[in-house]
């Protein structure tokens, strides 16, 4: 349902600021979807949706990436040490509105909700990922350490974010298939589960 859109920069700074653990910046945009029928919101979901980097199909949701990482270094005689780390994910989710009938039909309207809800999970879960990789990364440079200049310490950070940031798109691109596989089946189960707890009056109707 969905690939990142990677973008990313590795900035070197001498200077020693306490550095904050790995963060996610967040921003949600809505694309309108109409239709009066499940068939009806399917074609709008197939011509309205984002389209990501890599596939001409639009999407029923998108998570665009950019990981901004920077160093901080500290110049001594004859060595450069990395002194701290800190890596902030922004991060733009595009995730549909139905401009629902007047009158919308209850059984379309439990599965649309059910659809948007599982969009959204799926989106976000995107960014639970890209948080840890993030994590990760800031680990792998601040084992950088001490190297004998700065212009080494720039170069294994290079080295070090490229291979981080590959493993990265990998693991996205397999959730991406598992969840894919597990559609029907994780949809069905929402329903059930959506229309138990609307019987049971904890879900509005």
């Amino acid at each position: 349902m969905m690939k990142p859109t990677l973008l990313t920069a590795v900035a070197l700074a001498c200077m020693a600021t306490p550095a904050a653990s790995a963060s996610v910046s967040k921003t949600y945009n809505y694309f309108s979807v109409g239709g009066k029928t499940l068939d009806d919101i399917v074609d709008e979901l197939s011509r309205q949706g984002p389209r990501v980097p890599g596939s001409d199909a639009r999407h029923p949701g998108a998570t665009q990436m950019q990981f901004t990482t920077k160093l901080i270094t500290a110049q001594g005689k004859n060595s450069c040490q990395v002194l701290d780390a800190r890596t902030t994910v922004t991060a733009k989710v595009m995730l549909p509105k139905w401009r629902k009938p007047r009158k919308p039909d209850p059984d379309v309207k439990l599965i649309w909700d059910t659809l948007a809800s599982d969009i959204k999970r799926h989106e976000e879960s995107h960014l639970v990922i890209a948080k840890n990789y993030a994590r990760e990364l800031e680990q792998k440079l601040q084992a950088i350490g001490r190297q004998k200049d700065c212009q080494t310490v720039s170069e294994k950070a290079k080295a070090t974010t490229a291979r981080v940031l590959a493993r990265h798109d990998k693991a996205q691109a397999d959730f991406d298939k598992i969840e894919g596989k597990n559609f029907e089946s994780r949809i069905t189960k929402l329903l059930k589960y959506r229309i138990q707890q609307i019987k049971l009056g904890r879900l509005p109707g």
